[in-house]
């Protein structure tokens, strides 16, 4: 905080307005963390306090306000702990969500349509903003695949949990014999690069397409061949964005986009050479799902690498993911892997 105040204290800092604000952002952060940690500090102490105070005067009233008191800091002090989880080099960047729809065709890709508006959700209740980047529509019902963009504070350090196979297990209402279904769609998280991450790419190691968006849309959609798609042929990667009806607009995203996945590709490397979690994208189908989410005969969502279950589906596909999130990020900050955690049928 001592060095941030520094900074500000320069009258030339804002001569560069971007990196200005980039400063501001980090010390009125910085200054909030501080000041939480202070105040659950004094809210403790009193506390005690006012518990041997009312022992003392044989007050039972006061200590069990205090008492309370109490039970509300220990749910403030997880919050706070999990927050300070997010200090990754990216974790308070904005994020990439992509979402593709595995094999079984119109279940699957409804199913890949319910997770995109899960996230969009989750996201709209903690005030960030959204943005659609490219959609394919399924032939009947549902998408193929989308990406959006969701922008706020620690967005991707929330998101980055959520990268691995998702699994539905319900009566299909695309089967007229009205049979239990599996569908299985997979999500990738990565983090919008800051300028001040270098990504080096070779333009000579990629492929340019240009292509006419699909999906709902402006007046354009259709009519130019405004979205871009770039393959990145050493990593394998392939990104595109069809937002924009520019296609100069669309491009650069692209590009951004690129360089977010291979920065997100190394951060996977770090992670795996340390024996860290891996979070990252595999085949869309069984044996590799990092969450199961059942709607019949029974209601349940348990996620298979911290053991967490929620009896809502309806909650969590409404939105209600911050459970899950917090017990993923405390697994990578402090390595406590469970016991060996059983799928649900």
């Amino acid at each position: 905080m001592a060095e941030l105040n520094g900074f500000v204290e320069d009258p030339t800092l804002w001569n560069d307005p971007e990196r200005a604000q980039k400063i501001m952002r980090e010390r009125t952060d910085l200054e909030n963390r501080i000041n939480g940690y202070l105040k659950l500090d004094r809210d403790l102490k009193d506390s005690v306090e006012l518990i041997e105070l009312g022992e003392m005067e044989d007050d039972a009233t006061v200590v069990a306000d205090a008492e309370n008191t109490l039970r509300g800091l220990k749910d403030e002090i997880a919050r706070q702990q999990v927050e300070s989880m997010l200090s990754g080099e990216a974790d308070a960047n904005d994020t990439y969500i992509e979402v593709n729809s595995g094999a079984g065709g119109t279940e699957s890709q409804d199913w890949t349509n319910m997770l995109l508006r899960m996230y969009t959700r989750w996201a709209e209740k903690r005030g960030y903003k959204v943005e659609v980047l490219e959609v394919h529509d399924g032939e009947e019902a549902g998408i193929k695949s989308a990406t959006v963009l969701v922008k706020g504070h620690n967005a991707y350090g929330w998101m980055k949990t959520e990268s691995g196979v998702h699994r539905l297990v319900r009566i299909s209402p695309f089967d007229s014999q009205a049979r239990r279904h599996t569908s299985f769609s997979s999500v990738w998280v990565y983090p919008v690069i800051d300028d001040k991450i270098e990504i080096e790419i070779n333009e000579s190691d990629c492929r340019i397409d240009t292509y006419r968006a699909q999906g709902a849309g402006g007046q354009h959609i259709n009519t130019t061949d405004s979205a871009v798609r770039i393959t990145h042929y050493p990593s394998g990667i392939v990104v595109s964005c069809q937002a924009e009806r520019s296609q100069h607009k669309n491009r650069a995203t692209a590009w951004n986009m690129l360089r977010a996945r291979l920065y997100e590709a190394e951060l996977k490397k770090r992670e795996e050479k340390a024996n860290a979690e891996q979070a990252g994208k595999t085949d869309i189908g069984w044996g590799h799902q990092i969450r199961s989410y059942v709607l019949q005969p029974y209601q349940l969502v348990k996620d298979l690498r911290t053991g967490v279950e929620s009896t809502s589906p309806s909650d969590v596909l409404n939105g209600d993911l911050d459970g899950f999130m917090e017990a993923a990020l405390a697994q990578r900050a402090f390595g406590k892997q469970p016991a060996e955690i059983s799928d649900i049928d």
